[in-house]
């Protein structure tokens, strides 16, 4: 049996029932895979990050294949296809919502630090001190109080209490996932944030029963419909200010035929909770996570009469639907005949363009096969896979699972494969070799 576990927006991912009590212990403890960070000078005791020198402690374990993303800024590149979708989101923001003189009322914030406290990245979200999402198998730890930011609802609290009460943020997060032609251990995101007082709510109104908060204790009491001190009233006009407003961005970016529907979900720091999807080319896709925020976020940003709504979206996910990009690691190539296919793509949705593979090298598929040890994790394995092999690893899938006398035992096919060249026998070799060799002496398997 597997149970759902939500670590971020949109991360949903199942785990098995025997296996959670186990990560939950490893959320906050040391694993067996010991930090391969970029060191200053041979110190084997800092790691530095965007020119911040940070101590290590038995936390860490950001990698130099990670560290080698940090501060290359994709959504900051002008004329790759993440920034063209980023700047298409902000500006259907900009003119959908203005003031009364005609401004707009958004904030956008794109070149903030990925660096954050855990602080930030965990507690300023609720997210309790023995969640799993806070497990080293899913986050680049720096050390035990600083990580690479997992989503960039880390600035919500920080922006409210700065006196915003519209905004958005974009920015690379970083996650230790799977290795597949859609996930990478770092992506981009965008998170968007609304808060309303009474009258921006209700509008001027003299009508006493339309409250944001109960006055009545007996009402505190939280529903699968709202929270324990918000007004079901006021919950169902915030949710229907939400899903109008990402329904309109749906039809900016897809067209105005795009079919949407909602579902809930659970995320930590918001309740109720909606995912959006849509259909596209005959199939039902999540496009991103929303909700009403947990009332004691805002609150702890130093207001008390408001309450709002909150989402995040993934742009190279929104990037590769529209312009049919097959793997995520393109992303990042620097081939001139990637970012060249979008040199005349704009700001309009005429503008798209359909991306035209211009290579197809064979592949290498090598496997490996080994015994599990105690506390033994598949993303530690997938991260290690990563730091030896790059972006020459198209993916990893975990093919065979056998058991005896009492010990577990996997079987990993990993498929080597260059999007620029032909790789060679004794580059496959040479990379294999690494993967073996490390995987005994950072992970503690035993090979078969």
């Amino acid at each position: 049996d597997s149970v759902p576990i939500m670590f971020a927006w949109g991360v949903l991912r199942y785990r098995p029932k025997r296996h959670v009590a186990s990560i939950l212990q490893k959320a906050c403890c040391n694993t067996s895979q010991p930090v391969a960070g970029a060191r200053d000078g041979g110190d084997a005791t800092v790691v530095e990050v965007l020119g911040k020198k940070y101590t290590i402690d038995d936390m860490t374990n950001v990698t130099p294949n990670i560290l080698g993303r940090v501060g290359m800024s994709l959504h900051l590149t002008a004329g790759h296809p993440i920034n063209i979708m980023k700047q298409r989101v902000v500006n259907h923001f900009h003119k959908t919502f203005v003031s009364r003189t005609g401004n707009a009322v958004f904030s956008h914030f794109d070149n903030i630090s990925p660096v954050v406290t855990t602080e930030q990245n965990f507690d300023s979200l609720l997210i309790p001190p023995d969640h799993v999402a806070r497990s080293k198998s899913d986050n680049y730890y720096i050390n035990g109080q600083t990580v690479l930011r997992a989503h960039t609802s880390a600035h919500q609290r920080d922006f409210i209490k700065a006196g915003l009460d519209r905004f958005l943020v974009t920015g690379d997060v970083y996650r230790r996932d799977e290795i597949d032609s859609s996930h990478y251990p770092v992506f981009h995101q965008m998170e968007g944030v609304r808060i309303f007082s009474r009258e921006e709510l209700f509008g001027p109104t003299d009508d006493p029963s339309l409250q944001l908060f109960e006055k009545d204790s007996s009402l505190m009491v939280e529903t699968r419909d709202k929270q324990a001190t918000h007004t079901l009233d006021a919950v169902r006009v915030v949710e229907l200010d939400l899903k109008r407003s990402l329904e309109a961005l749906m039809r900016e970016l897809f067209g105005s035929d795009i079919k949407t529907r909602w579902n809930p979900c659970y995320f930590p720091f918001t309740h109720p909770s909606y995912e959006l999807e849509i259909k596209f080319q005959g199939e039902w896709l999540e496009m991103l996570g929303s909700g009403v925020m947990r009332q004691p976020i805002i609150e702890n940003g130093g207001v008390s009469d408001k309450l709002g709504w909150a989402f995040g979206l993934g742009l190279d996910r929104l990037t590769m639907l529209l312009f049919q990009i097959p793997d995520i690691r393109l992303m990042w190539s620097k081939d001139p005949r990637f970012m060249s296919q979008f040199e005349s793509v704009g700001l309009d949705r005429e503008s798209n363009i359909e991306f035209q593979p211009y290579s197809k090298y064979p592949a290498c598929y090598k496997d490996i096969t080994f015994w599990l040890p105690e506390g033994y994790e598949k993303n530690d394995f997938f991260d290690l896979v990563r730091s030896v092999g790059g972006d020459l690893v198209e993916n990893v899938k975990l093919i065979d699972e056998f058991s005896r006398d009492g010990r577990q035992s996997h079987c990993y096919k990993i498929n080597y494969r260059s999007m620029d060249r032909s790789l060679t026998n004794d580059e496959i070799n040479s990379l294999q070799w690494d993967v073996r060799s490390q995987a005994v002496e950072k992970l503690g398997v035993e090979l078969r």
